[in-house]
């Protein structure tokens, strides 16, 4: 085994989506691995669903890369701490290896990720539809930075062996070495569904098998010693792993004074004492929720952590910042379990598929009587995007907890891309004018789409307010990364301790 800032690494690339990086990314993280390798898996962008099959290939968690909601000089150290103690460390990009956030130059791109990294790149090519062309593409993407160190390819959906012969006569021009060929293999392809691919809780032997064929597959067509001996190439980093402990230890900055973003927030912000709660059909809930008794709760409170099939969004930092922060977090499966781990101070709902869920979330009516009890108790609680669903009144008609005054339902429309935005109200993440960077990608809109004290002002690419702070419930659609702003950790568990 390697130091972190030496670990030999590959960044999986490709010009497009759709040409295979997650097949032959994957595939390459199993084939490693079955030969007695520790590898560390990583992803390019916000992505949550490709890092679960990077651990079903690893057995290590997946963790992502992201410039633009943690900044170019956290990727070095986010990097070094996931690959701590590995042999080989894999990369999978994100969309064309230059492309990144929309105006942004190379901002989030696979092609920054991997000179930040000093790595160099394999780029994935389909080769289903051209012979002779893959010279002049492979030639542009090799020389248009010349600070990407391009390695190598491996060619994707080969049709025949004449194909093969054709396609690699035409590289032999450019001087870019193939590392592997891969004809078109069914197996290997995975279901998708209005977000991507389908995530690996919903399909875990299915999944396993899809995992194990990409191993075979990639162990069959590429060179694993070509690739293993490329990846050593790569150049040492000078950073320190990432610390969650380090970095809940590190004090934050003032916040930015809130912006006028023509939003219809109330002033002064909507403070309510103690409103009536919610009660969605078939859920009562008491007049007045009962106030937990916090005189002898631990000094490290309990923080519930929703998991499971229907909530797969969370990056492993979270967990790690709660805990260095001083909470002792549980994870808990909102499709079958009927309470809320005992003696839960704090809530945490990140993002998934609750839309697919909606009949069964809304048929376990003790855990929504439990978590609208705790969240109208004045308990932290935090939800993004399919959270923030599963706290209105209503999904698609489908009772839910009854927390926010709100109705979610499923359009047409996606909504996706980064986000730049600054906290509103104070709330149990944050204060407001805290600025942060997040992601929105979703099929769904809630009705209203911001409460009376709306959690964020999204300044870019639109200004607009959404999301809902209440009690000590911060709910939106907004996906963020805490890596970037540790104190929103350390702020939520206080407020676990004392609310």
């Amino acid at each position: 085994m390697k130091s972190s800032s030496s670990v030999p690494r590959l960044v999986v690339a490709a010009p497009s989506s759709g040409s295979g990086k997650t097949t032959v990314a994957t595939g390459l993280m199993a084939a490693f691995t079955a030969r007695g390798l520790a590898v560390s898996p990583h992803k390019v962008g916000p992505d949550y669903i490709d890092p679960g099959y990077h651990t079903l290939a690893t057995g290590r968690v997946g963790r992502n890369l992201d410039a633009y909601l943690c900044g170019p000089e956290l990727v070095g150290p986010l990097f070094a701490h996931g690959a701590r103690g590995c042999d080989l460390a894999v990369v999978e990009g994100v969309m064309g290896l230059y492309d990144g956030a929309a105006g942004e130059g190379e901002l989030a791109s696979t092609a920054q990720v991997a000179k930040l990294l000093r790595a160099p790149v394999v780029l994935v090519v389909d080769a289903s539809s051209q012979s002779r062309s893959v010279a002049a593409l492979v030639h542009g993407f090799v020389s248009w930075d010349p600070e990407v160190r391009v390695g190598g390819v491996i060619l994707n959906k080969v049709g025949s062996d004449r194909h093969e012969a054709l396609l690699r006569e035409a590289l032999e021009s450019v001087g870019v070495p193939v590392f592997g060929v891969l004809r078109r293999v069914a197996q290997v392809d995975t279901p998708s569904r209005h977000l991507g691919l389908v995530p690996v809780a919903e399909r875990r032997s299915a999944a396993v098998e899809a995992v194990d064929a990409m191993a075979a597959l990639v162990g069959a067509g590429c060179d694993l010693e070509g690739l293993l001996a490329l990846a050593r190439t790569a150049g040492g980093l000078s950073c320190a792993g990432w610390d969650a402990a380090e970095a809940v230890g590190v004090s934050t900055p003032p916040p930015l004074p809130v912006p006028d973003l023509g939003g219809s927030a109330p002033e002064p912000p909507y403070r309510p004492e103690r409103p009536r709660p919610q009660t969605p059909d078939g859920l009562e809930t008491p007049d007045e929720p009962e106030v937990p008794d916090r005189s002898q709760v631990s000094d490290r409170p309990i923080v519930a952590l929703a998991g499971g099939p229907a909530f797969t969004f969370s990056y492993a930092e979270h967990a790690e910042l709660l805990s260095a922060a001083g909470a002792d977090v549980v994870t808990f499966d909102p499709l079958r379990d009927e309470g809320l781990p005992d003696g839960t101070g704090g809530l945490v709902v990140g993002g998934g598929f609750p839309e697919v869920y909606a009949a069964e979330l809304s048929a376990n009516e003790l855990l929504r009587k439990a978590v609208a009890e705790l969240a109208l108790g004045g308990a932290p609680v935090a939800a993004e995007c399919a959270g923030l669903l599963y706290l209105c009144r209503e999904l698609d008609g489908q009772p839910m907890c009854g927390v926010i005054d709100a109705a979610a339902r499923m359009t047409r429309r996606l909504s996706l891309g980064y986000r730049d935005a600054v906290a509103v109200s104070d709330s149990s993440l944050a204060a407001a004018g805290t600025r942060m960077h997040g992601h929105e990608f979703h099929r769904t809109v809630v009705e209203p789409g911001a409460g009376a004290a709306p959690a964020w002002g999204v300044r870019a690419p639109e200004k607009r307010v959404e999301g809902f702070v209440q009690h000590g419930v911060h709910a939106s659609y907004l996906h963020t990364h805490w890596a970037s702003s540790p104190g929103v950790a350390r702020r939520f568990v206080e407020r676990c301790r004392t609310s």
